[in-house]
């Protein structure tokens, strides 16, 4: 089974993650931010990976330290679970539409972290999810998971649809890259 568990503690956030890379898409999660939750929800149903989340962070402030740190923690989880990456995909593109809307995302797991992230959102949030926190979201993730990961949304009015379609296609996309090749042996 490749699965893990990752914790970070600091002065603004307590997260744990558990991350099953072969299951089902079961998920329980909470960060206190419903929208994240929601997205979150979509990495764990689309991508086939079982997830359990628990953040507590200074939301009073803001959803900064706490969408940040989910993100470390969970790409220390998915580095964690994929051990020495042996026999995985490792590369892999998912385009996701959502009715008008539609997000590309490409994922490398080659072990050396970097995003990029193109696309406008219409509004400063999205539910109560700040839109600039979505593009620190997926660096934080990718840095911390070893993984190169472009996310570009191509086209959309609808700034909830725009941002499901990147998170789902995400999900389909570290699917298929952190899924066993057995011919790579």
């Amino acid at each position: 089974m490749r699965s893990a568990e990752a914790t970070r503690k600091t002065l603004e956030t307590a997260v744990r993650v558990e991350i099953e890379l072969d299951g089902s898409g079961e998920s329980d999660i909470n960060t206190g931010i419903a929208f994240f939750d929601h997205m979150l929800a979509q990495v764990a149903r689309h991508g086939l990976f079982d997830l359990n989340i628990v953040a507590e962070g200074d939301l009073e402030v803001d959803a900064h330290h706490t969408v940040e740190d989910v993100g470390i923690v969970l790409g220390e989880a998915i580095s964690e679970a994929l051990g020495d990456r042996a026999g995985i995909g490792r590369m892999a593109d998912a385009t996701v539409p959502m009715d008008e809307a539609l997000a590309q995302v490409a994922v490398d797991l080659s072990g050396r972290g970097h995003s990029s992230f193109e696309g406008e959102f219409a509004n400063a949030e999205i539910g109560d999810l700040e839109t600039q926190l979505i593009p620190h979201f997926i660096d934080s993730l990718a840095r911390h998971a070893g993984a190169n990961i472009h996310v570009r949304i191509l086209a959309g009015q609808n700034d909830h649809h725009k941002c499901e379609a990147a998170f789902k296609a995400l999900a389909r996309a570290l699917d298929a890259a952190t899924a066993i090749d057995e011919r790579r042996g």
